[in-house]
């Protein structure tokens, strides 16, 4: 194989279990995602990634690996795989699955060895030394609770930093890397072309557990001391790194710019690239997830213009996101999901997926698909949203309503609502009671208007806006490998930015160095968006960029014209310099 280039590509998100289900039962499966390959051809894709699969208990939607190696029956067999892995790459579209190596579910059979007295499979996972009632450190689990569960059976602590049914396993332990390597080689065996890596920075844990007075812990593994020599024997004992053809990604968990820069220099052969999440923290209050306040415009601002020119600057290759399974929906966190969601979503795509790096689309964004808007816990499935639910009552004091309030904003189930295929029944999604609440109208948001037979038919809609930057991605070099600067700091709701010459993966470059003529030089793009939901004039920097000879408009959020300088709400627009 060649080395992957991975500057043009784009990736759709698929979490199976709500895309598509084929045999009635309510539950999405593979041959689903098979009957949908035409769909997401014609969208322009050329990866998949899928969630995971494999058999489980489900407590953690999937995420609580029982068996890497099988397919959990209610999404078929891998004999359904393999037709999915065949028929995807004859539309030429990859495959990616999600490999959770940081904890398994204790229901795997490398735990219930262990709990069972097998010496050899307790040193596959973080058990500690101590006694009932008095925890080995303060740490917290992501979930809500302490990261630490008794084990009776074993008469030790065990570390589970997400939900307790998910036991943390012990990188230290060479055959545990053994054992990852060996499940990476099975898929790639399977056709499987690409991999991302869940929390894989929180792999490699500290010997010692200290209390974390300050925090809940995870300064003492996050980035851990030995995180990137596991991930480059991973990639090499696997036989995954571009060199090879595959394309890789590492979800980082409260991560730094600077460890990304080592997650993805090319020369490291570590991965190809990184999704990182501090821009999607910028509404936590106090830095608090289940805390709300206003999205915060300028650290918004500010923190994509670091990432993007920092990681330029160093050689490192982003992961461009607004949401996945595990956020809520874009729009109605960043734009307008009433009557200003179309002009919304397409500019909330032309701001994110023109930007240096690989996009990932998650399923239903192509077409404007909002949060939940549920209206009762009791239509939540999602653990930790249901967890959290009680703490902010029990621990918090707040009303049932408050509670409820802030859990629609945050709760991952408003990514997981089924898709919206047509205006059948369960919007198309199943003929049998879905697993999960359809999403519920709001104000000014009609469901029945967000589905793929209607977007697909017309030629203004999100749909097509979404085809329309993936064929930028693929046809020009500026959008796929171009340089990029951000303009006009602090003018949030405001934001700018300009595509310019050329720069390959893994070369780095300082955007403080480009010129007036640079940025304004044939061929450059000059891509503007207002966050606000008020008419915004644009930066100076702007302004005198568009001064600089003659720009025509490649794209734009609104159906008609944009004004000279001033941008309506959610407006975007993005100028090429002739």
């Amino acid at each position: 194989m060649s080395t992957l280039d991975i500057s043009n590509k784009v990736v759709y998100q698929i979490y199976p279990k709500s895309f598509k289900d084929s045999n009635g039962d309510g539950w999405g499966d593979l041959r689903g995602v098979t009957s949908k390959l035409d769909y997401l051809a014609e969208l322009g894709v050329d990866y998949i990634w899928l969630t995971p699969f494999f058999p489980s208990p489900q407590r953690d939607n999937g995420y609580d690996v029982a068996d890497y190696r099988s397919v959990d029956p209610r999404y078929g067999t891998m004999a359904d795989f393999e037709e999915l892995s065949r028929e995807a790459h004859a539309r030429d579209i990859g495959i990616m699955l999600d490999m959770v190596f940081n904890h398994t579910s204790t229901e795997h059979e490398w735990y219930q060895k262990a709990i069972a007295g097998d010496k050899r499979y307790q040193d596959y996972y973080l058990f500690c030394e101590g006694a009932p009632g008095k925890l080995p450190s303060n740490w917290a689990s992501k979930f809500g609770g302490p990261a630490w569960q008794w084990e009776p059976a074993v008469g030790k602590w065990r570390m589970n930093l997400y939900d307790p049914s998910q036991a943390d396993l012990n990188w230290r332990n060479p055959e545990v890397r053994r054992e990852c390597a060996d499940i990476v080689r099975f898929w790639k065996e399977k056709g499987v072309d690409g991999f991302r890596f869940d929390v894989v920075n929180n792999i490699s844990k500290p010997k010692t557990y200290k209390d974390d007075f300050i925090g809940d812990g995870r300064r003492f593994y996050v980035d851990g001391p030995h995180v990137h020599e596991y991930l480059q024997e991973l990639v090499r004992e696997a036989g995954i790194d571009a060199t090879d053809g595959f394309m890789t990604v590492g979800e980082m968990s409260s991560t730094s710019l600077e460890a990304c820069l080592g997650y993805t220099n090319p020369a490291d052969r570590e991965l190809s690239m990184v999704f990182s999440f501090h821009h999607l923290k910028v509404d936590y209050k106090d830095g608090q997830k289940w805390a709300l306040m206003p999205a915060d415009l300028n650290e918004l601002y500010r923190l994509l213009s670091t990432w993007q020119e920092g990681m330029q600057a160093g050689g490192g290759w982003n992961a461009l996101f607004w949401d996945n399974h595990d956020q809520p929906r874009v729009v109605s966190r960043f734009g307008d999901d009433g009557r200003l969601r179309v002009p919304s979503a397409k500019m909330l795509c032309l701001f994110m997926n023109l930007l240096r790096g690989t996009p990932y689309i998650y399923q239903g964004n192509e077409l404007g698909m909002t949060n939940a808007h549920f209206t009762s816990i009791e239509q939540y499935r999602d653990v930790e949203s249901t967890n959290y639910y009680r703490i902010l009552m029990d621990e918090e004091g707040k009303t049932s309503e408050e509670a409820l309030r802030i859990v629609a904003e945050r709760s991952r189930d408003n990514a997981r609502t089924p898709m919206q295929w047509d205006g059948s029944t369960n919007a198309g999604f199943s003929t049998g009671e879905p697993w999960s609440t359809m999403a519920c109208d709001a104000p000014d948001c009609s469901q029945a208007e967000i589905c793929v037979e209607r977007e697909v038919a017309d030629p203004n809609s999100i749909f097509a806006f979404y085809k329309q930057v993936n064929e930028l991605r693929h046809q020009m070099p500026v959008v796929s490998c171009g340089k990029v600067k951000f303009l006009d700091a602090g003018s949030a709701p405001m934001f700018e930015y300009c595509r310019f010459g050329d720069l390959v993966v893994g070369e780095k470059y300082d955007a403080a160095t480009a010129t007036t003529a640079d940025l304004a030089a044939p061929g450059s793009l000059l891509v503007l968006a207002n966050f606000g939901g008020e008419p915004r004039t644009m930066g100076e920097e702007a302004k005198a960029l568009l001064a600089k000879g003659e720009w025509d408009v490649l794209l734009r959020a609104y159906d008609d014209a944009p004004s000279d300088d001033k941008l309506r709400p959610y407006e975007g627009v993005v100028y090429i310099r002739k």
